[in-house]
Protein backbone atom coordinates (compact mmCIF):
# COMPACT_ATOMS: atom_id res chain seq x y z
CA UNK A 1 0.00 0.00 0.00
CA UNK A 2 1.63 3.79 -0.97
CA UNK A 3 1.86 6.34 1.39
CA UNK A 4 -0.78 8.33 -0.78
CA UNK A 5 -3.44 5.11 0.43
CA UNK A 6 -2.83 4.99 3.71
CA UNK A 7 -3.15 8.81 4.18
CA UNK A 8 -6.59 8.35 2.49
CA UNK A 9 -7.53 5.57 5.12
CA UNK A 10 -6.61 7.71 7.79
CA UNK A 11 -8.68 10.15 6.67
CA UNK A 12 -11.64 8.09 5.79
CA UNK A 13 -11.48 6.50 9.29
CA UNK A 14 -10.88 9.96 11.13
CA UNK A 15 -13.97 11.77 9.40
CA UNK A 16 -16.15 8.43 10.36
CA UNK A 17 -15.51 8.56 13.80
CA UNK A 18 -18.30 10.23 15.72
CA UNK A 19 -18.24 11.68 19.87
CA UNK A 20 -20.96 13.73 21.64
CA UNK A 21 -24.08 13.54 23.93
CA UNK A 22 -25.82 11.02 21.04
CA UNK A 23 -24.76 7.62 19.61
CA UNK A 24 -25.17 9.03 16.28
CA UNK A 25 -26.79 11.56 14.14
CA UNK A 26 -29.59 9.50 13.61
CA UNK A 27 -30.35 9.28 17.43
CA UNK A 28 -29.95 13.70 17.52
CA UNK A 29 -31.77 13.91 14.92
CA UNK A 30 -34.68 11.12 16.96
CA UNK A 31 -34.04 13.68 19.98
CA UNK A 32 -35.32 16.67 18.32
CA UNK A 33 -38.23 15.34 16.46
CA UNK A 34 -39.52 13.79 19.76
CA UNK A 35 -39.04 17.11 21.76
CA UNK A 36 -40.47 19.07 19.34
CA UNK A 37 -43.52 16.76 19.21
CA UNK A 38 -43.82 16.85 22.78
CA UNK A 39 -43.53 20.46 22.70
CA UNK A 40 -46.35 21.00 20.01
CA UNK A 41 -48.72 18.18 21.64
CA UNK A 42 -47.91 19.79 25.44
CA UNK A 43 -48.68 23.26 23.26
CA UNK A 44 -51.96 22.56 22.02
CA UNK A 45 -53.15 20.70 24.84
CA UNK A 46 -52.56 23.96 26.64
CA UNK A 47 -54.15 26.53 24.34
CA UNK A 48 -57.04 23.78 24.61
CA UNK A 49 -57.36 23.96 28.34
CA UNK A 50 -57.25 27.85 27.86
CA UNK A 51 -59.53 28.41 24.88
CA UNK A 52 -62.17 24.89 24.27
CA UNK A 53 -65.64 25.73 25.39
CA UNK A 54 -64.81 29.21 26.49
CA UNK A 55 -68.48 30.69 26.46
CA UNK A 56 -67.27 34.19 25.25
CA UNK A 57 -66.04 34.91 21.63
CA UNK A 58 -62.64 34.98 20.49
CA UNK A 59 -60.49 37.74 21.28
CA UNK A 60 -63.29 40.05 23.78
CA UNK A 61 -62.13 41.18 26.95
CA UNK A 62 -64.40 38.48 28.87
CA UNK A 63 -62.70 35.54 26.82
CA UNK A 64 -59.83 36.33 27.51
CA UNK A 65 -60.92 36.75 31.24
CA UNK A 66 -61.57 33.25 31.69
CA UNK A 67 -58.45 32.35 29.84
CA UNK A 68 -56.24 34.17 32.43
CA UNK A 69 -58.38 32.44 35.31
CA UNK A 70 -57.58 29.26 33.44
CA UNK A 71 -53.69 30.29 32.82
CA UNK A 72 -53.25 29.44 36.48
CA UNK A 73 -53.95 25.72 35.89
CA UNK A 74 -51.35 25.54 32.78
CA UNK A 75 -48.81 27.46 35.33
CA UNK A 76 -49.44 24.86 38.15
CA UNK A 77 -49.27 22.07 35.32
CA UNK A 78 -45.55 23.91 33.83
CA UNK A 79 -44.05 24.31 37.46
CA UNK A 80 -45.08 21.05 38.83
CA UNK A 81 -43.67 19.07 35.21
CA UNK A 82 -40.81 20.93 35.51
CA UNK A 83 -40.20 19.93 39.43
CA UNK A 84 -41.12 16.35 39.25
CA UNK A 85 -39.12 15.66 35.84
CA UNK A 86 -35.95 17.46 36.96
CA UNK A 87 -35.84 16.08 40.24
CA UNK A 88 -36.45 12.48 39.47
CA UNK A 89 -33.70 12.45 36.96
CA UNK A 90 -31.65 13.82 39.22
CA UNK A 91 -32.85 11.48 42.01
CA UNK A 92 -32.08 8.45 39.83
CA UNK A 93 -28.63 9.73 38.90
CA UNK A 94 -27.25 10.06 42.61
CA UNK A 95 -29.04 7.02 44.42
CA UNK A 96 -27.74 5.26 41.13
CA UNK A 97 -31.28 3.57 40.78
CA UNK A 98 -33.86 3.99 38.01
CA UNK A 99 -37.12 2.87 39.90
CA UNK A 100 -36.98 4.56 43.26
CA UNK A 101 -38.33 7.91 42.93
CA UNK A 102 -38.38 10.81 45.49
CA UNK A 103 -41.56 10.48 46.78
CA UNK A 104 -39.83 7.55 48.72
CA UNK A 105 -38.28 10.42 50.98
CA UNK A 106 -41.51 11.20 52.59
CA UNK A 107 -42.62 14.44 51.51
CA UNK A 108 -46.18 13.11 50.24
CA UNK A 109 -46.71 11.69 54.15
CA UNK A 110 -45.57 14.70 55.13
CA UNK A 111 -48.25 16.79 53.36
CA UNK A 112 -50.82 14.38 54.06
CA UNK A 113 -50.31 14.89 58.10
CA UNK A 114 -49.97 18.67 57.76
CA UNK A 115 -53.36 18.77 56.18
CA UNK A 116 -54.65 15.91 58.29
CA UNK A 117 -53.53 17.30 62.10
CA UNK A 118 -55.23 20.97 60.29
CA UNK A 119 -58.15 19.45 60.46
CA UNK A 120 -57.89 16.90 63.29
CA UNK A 121 -57.36 20.59 65.21
CA UNK A 122 -59.48 23.00 63.61
CA UNK A 123 -62.23 21.37 61.36
CA UNK A 124 -62.95 21.93 57.68
CA UNK A 125 -62.92 25.77 58.76
CA UNK A 126 -59.08 25.87 59.53
CA UNK A 127 -58.01 23.78 56.07
CA UNK A 128 -59.77 26.68 54.01
CA UNK A 129 -58.49 29.27 56.56
CA UNK A 130 -54.68 27.69 55.87
CA UNK A 131 -55.44 27.84 52.01
CA UNK A 132 -52.95 31.03 51.89
CA UNK A 133 -49.03 31.62 50.87
CA UNK A 134 -48.10 31.24 54.91
CA UNK A 135 -49.14 27.57 54.91
CA UNK A 136 -47.89 26.95 51.38
CA UNK A 137 -44.18 28.71 52.66
CA UNK A 138 -45.07 26.60 56.31
CA UNK A 139 -45.27 23.64 54.36
CA UNK A 140 -41.49 24.09 51.99
CA UNK A 141 -40.09 25.05 55.25
CA UNK A 142 -40.93 21.68 57.11
CA UNK A 143 -40.33 20.24 54.29
CA UNK A 144 -36.84 20.90 52.84
CA UNK A 145 -35.96 20.75 56.59
CA UNK A 146 -36.93 17.10 57.03
CA UNK A 147 -34.83 16.76 54.06
CA UNK A 148 -31.79 18.70 55.18
CA UNK A 149 -32.01 16.51 58.55
CA UNK A 150 -31.83 12.98 56.87
CA UNK A 151 -29.10 14.49 54.35
CA UNK A 152 -27.10 15.89 56.89
CA UNK A 153 -26.97 13.14 59.18
CA UNK A 154 -26.74 10.19 56.98
CA UNK A 155 -24.76 11.76 54.29
CA UNK A 156 -21.64 13.55 56.05
CA UNK A 157 -21.40 11.50 58.78
CA UNK A 158 -17.76 8.90 58.85
CA UNK A 159 -20.26 5.90 57.72
CA UNK A 160 -22.44 7.73 55.13
CA UNK A 161 -24.70 5.45 53.53
CA UNK A 162 -27.27 6.51 50.48
CA UNK A 163 -29.02 2.89 51.16
CA UNK A 164 -29.58 3.79 54.47
CA UNK A 165 -30.87 7.17 53.96
CA UNK A 166 -33.49 5.68 51.69
CA UNK A 167 -34.74 2.97 54.08
CA UNK A 168 -35.19 5.70 56.94
CA UNK A 169 -37.37 7.83 54.51
CA UNK A 170 -39.51 4.65 53.92
CA UNK A 171 -40.02 4.35 57.78
CA UNK A 172 -40.39 8.22 58.02
CA UNK A 173 -43.06 8.23 55.91
CA UNK A 174 -44.71 5.01 57.08
CA UNK A 175 -44.71 6.54 60.56
CA UNK A 176 -46.20 9.36 59.03
CA UNK A 177 -49.02 7.83 57.39
CA UNK A 178 -49.97 6.19 60.51
CA UNK A 179 -50.44 9.16 62.21
CA UNK A 180 -52.44 10.49 59.47
CA UNK A 181 -53.99 7.54 59.44
CA UNK A 182 -54.89 7.52 62.98
CA UNK A 183 -56.55 11.00 62.90
CA UNK A 184 -58.48 10.63 59.93
CA UNK A 185 -60.09 7.67 61.90
CA UNK A 186 -61.68 10.58 64.21
CA UNK A 187 -62.47 13.00 62.05
CA UNK A 188 -66.23 13.37 61.22
CA UNK A 189 -68.06 12.46 57.64
CA UNK A 190 -68.03 15.67 56.39
CA UNK A 191 -64.43 16.54 57.61
CA UNK A 192 -62.97 13.50 56.37
CA UNK A 193 -64.98 14.49 52.54
CA UNK A 194 -62.69 17.87 52.68
CA UNK A 195 -59.88 16.73 53.85
CA UNK A 196 -59.72 13.58 50.64
CA UNK A 197 -60.36 16.24 48.28
CA UNK A 198 -57.71 18.23 48.98
CA UNK A 199 -55.16 15.36 49.53
CA UNK A 200 -56.23 13.98 45.89
CA UNK A 201 -52.96 15.99 43.79
CA UNK A 202 -54.90 18.39 41.50
CA UNK A 203 -53.49 21.79 40.03
CA UNK A 204 -57.04 23.33 41.27
CA UNK A 205 -55.39 22.66 44.75
CA UNK A 206 -52.65 25.31 43.48
CA UNK A 207 -53.35 29.15 44.27
CA UNK A 208 -52.19 32.14 42.01
CA UNK A 209 -50.68 33.81 44.99
CA UNK A 210 -48.56 30.71 45.25
CA UNK A 211 -46.57 31.33 42.76
CA UNK A 212 -44.45 34.33 43.58
CA UNK A 213 -43.01 32.07 46.02
CA UNK A 214 -43.09 28.58 43.68
CA UNK A 215 -41.86 29.76 40.21
CA UNK A 216 -38.40 31.37 41.45
CA UNK A 217 -37.76 28.64 43.82
CA UNK A 218 -38.81 25.70 41.03
CA UNK A 219 -36.37 27.91 38.18
CA UNK A 220 -33.38 28.25 40.20
CA UNK A 221 -33.47 24.76 41.57
CA UNK A 222 -33.97 23.44 38.04
CA UNK A 223 -31.17 25.64 36.77
CA UNK A 224 -28.24 24.72 39.08
CA UNK A 225 -29.43 21.21 38.50
CA UNK A 226 -28.84 21.78 34.61
CA UNK A 227 -25.60 23.74 35.45
CA UNK A 228 -24.08 20.59 37.50
CA UNK A 229 -25.17 18.30 34.44
CA UNK A 230 -21.57 17.59 33.59
CA UNK A 231 -21.04 16.64 36.89
CA UNK A 232 -23.89 14.36 37.31
CA UNK A 233 -22.97 12.29 34.64
CA UNK A 234 -19.77 11.55 36.07
CA UNK A 235 -21.87 11.16 39.59
CA UNK A 236 -24.05 8.77 37.07
CA UNK A 237 -21.18 6.21 36.88
CA UNK A 238 -20.96 5.76 40.19
CA UNK A 239 -19.17 6.33 43.82
CA UNK A 240 -16.14 4.80 42.97
CA UNK A 241 -16.25 5.91 39.00
CA UNK A 242 -17.07 9.22 39.78
CA UNK A 243 -14.17 9.74 42.85
CA UNK A 244 -11.06 8.53 40.48
CA UNK A 245 -12.61 11.00 37.78
CA UNK A 246 -11.95 13.85 40.53
CA UNK A 247 -15.49 14.48 41.35
CA UNK A 248 -16.46 14.66 45.26
CA UNK A 249 -19.31 12.37 45.67
CA UNK A 250 -20.31 13.19 48.76
CA UNK A 251 -20.40 16.68 48.27
CA UNK A 252 -21.80 16.57 45.08
CA UNK A 253 -24.47 13.87 46.30
CA UNK A 254 -26.02 15.82 49.00
CA UNK A 255 -26.02 19.93 46.79
CA UNK A 256 -28.54 17.31 44.41
CA UNK A 257 -30.59 16.14 46.78
CA UNK A 258 -30.79 19.48 48.42
CA UNK A 259 -32.23 20.74 45.28
CA UNK A 260 -34.18 17.63 44.55
CA UNK A 261 -35.73 18.19 48.06
CA UNK A 262 -36.83 21.78 47.53
CA UNK A 263 -38.10 20.78 44.11
CA UNK A 264 -40.23 18.08 45.32
CA UNK A 265 -41.50 20.26 48.18
CA UNK A 266 -42.96 22.82 45.76
CA UNK A 267 -44.29 20.58 43.54
CA UNK A 268 -46.01 18.39 46.57
CA UNK A 269 -47.45 21.89 48.80
CA UNK A 270 -48.19 23.34 45.52
CA UNK A 271 -50.99 20.28 44.35
CA UNK A 272 -50.69 17.70 46.41
CA UNK A 273 -49.52 14.38 45.61
CA UNK A 274 -48.51 12.74 42.73
CA UNK A 275 -46.40 9.64 43.33
CA UNK A 276 -45.67 8.14 40.34
CA UNK A 277 -45.94 10.71 37.60
CA UNK A 278 -41.89 11.22 38.28
CA UNK A 279 -41.44 8.31 37.98
CA UNK A 280 -43.34 8.32 34.80
CA UNK A 281 -41.98 11.16 32.63
CA UNK A 282 -38.26 10.26 33.78
CA UNK A 283 -38.58 6.43 32.22
CA UNK A 284 -39.81 8.16 29.13
CA UNK A 285 -37.75 10.66 29.33
CA UNK A 286 -34.72 8.28 29.23
CA UNK A 287 -36.65 6.35 26.00
CA UNK A 288 -36.66 9.34 24.48
CA UNK A 289 -33.61 11.10 24.95
CA UNK A 290 -31.41 7.20 24.19
CA UNK A 291 -28.21 9.81 25.71
CA UNK A 292 -26.75 9.56 28.85
CA UNK A 293 -25.94 13.48 28.86
CA UNK A 294 -28.33 15.71 31.91
CA UNK A 295 -27.80 18.55 29.37
CA UNK A 296 -31.20 16.62 27.01
CA UNK A 297 -32.43 14.33 29.72
CA UNK A 298 -33.68 17.41 31.88
CA UNK A 299 -35.46 19.35 29.37
CA UNK A 300 -36.69 16.01 27.39
CA UNK A 301 -38.15 15.15 31.05
CA UNK A 302 -39.73 18.62 31.46
CA UNK A 303 -41.30 18.73 28.25
CA UNK A 304 -42.80 15.52 28.51
CA UNK A 305 -44.01 16.12 32.22
CA UNK A 306 -46.00 19.21 30.94
CA UNK A 307 -47.30 17.29 27.70
CA UNK A 308 -48.55 14.33 29.61
CA UNK A 309 -50.18 16.64 32.29
CA UNK A 310 -52.14 19.20 29.33
CA UNK A 311 -52.97 16.16 27.50
CA UNK A 312 -54.56 13.62 30.67
CA UNK A 313 -56.18 17.41 31.67
CA UNK A 314 -57.57 18.61 28.54
CA UNK A 315 -59.25 14.87 27.89
CA UNK A 316 -60.59 14.04 31.04
CA UNK A 317 -61.97 17.78 31.48
CA UNK A 318 -63.70 18.63 28.15
CA UNK A 319 -63.69 14.92 26.16
CA UNK A 320 -64.49 12.68 29.75
CA UNK A 321 -65.85 15.67 32.19
CA UNK A 322 -64.01 14.10 34.79
CA UNK A 323 -61.16 16.71 35.39
CA UNK A 324 -61.25 15.17 39.18
CA UNK A 325 -59.45 11.56 38.18
CA UNK A 326 -56.58 12.65 36.28
CA UNK A 327 -53.98 12.19 39.17
CA UNK A 328 -55.57 9.00 39.63
CA UNK A 329 -55.31 7.83 36.02
CA UNK A 330 -51.71 9.37 35.82
CA UNK A 331 -50.67 7.70 39.08
CA UNK A 332 -52.53 3.88 37.35
CA UNK A 333 -50.33 4.64 34.46
CA UNK A 334 -47.60 5.74 36.02
CA UNK A 335 -47.78 2.42 38.41
CA UNK A 336 -48.37 0.07 35.98
CA UNK A 337 -44.72 1.41 33.81
CA UNK A 338 -43.19 0.87 37.86
CA UNK A 339 -44.14 -2.94 37.69
CA UNK A 340 -43.42 -3.42 34.12
CA UNK A 341 -39.83 -2.13 34.89
CA UNK A 342 -39.63 -4.13 37.77
CA UNK A 343 -40.57 -6.79 36.09
CA UNK A 344 -38.23 -6.33 33.48
CA UNK A 345 -35.52 -5.68 35.60
CA UNK A 346 -36.23 -8.45 38.05
CA UNK A 347 -34.63 -6.36 40.79
CA UNK A 348 -34.74 -3.08 42.53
Amino acid sequence: MTTADTTSTAATVDTSRHTGAFKSRTSRRKYWILMISMLVLGGLSAFGLLAYNNPMPFGTDQFWLIAERRANSVIAIAVVALCQGAATVAFHTVTNNRVITPSIMGFESLYTVIHTATVFLFGAVGLAAAHNLSMFVFQLIIMVSLSLVLYSWLLTSRYANIHAMLLIGIVIGGGLGSISTFMQRLLTPSEFDVLTARLFGSVNNADSDYYPVAIPLCLIAATLLYLNSRKLNVLSLGRDAAMGLGVNHKINAVYTLVLISLLMAVSTALVGPMTFLGFLVATLAYLFADTYDHRYIFPMAAVIGFAVLTTAYFVMNHIFYAQGVVSILIEVVGGTVFLIVILRRGRL
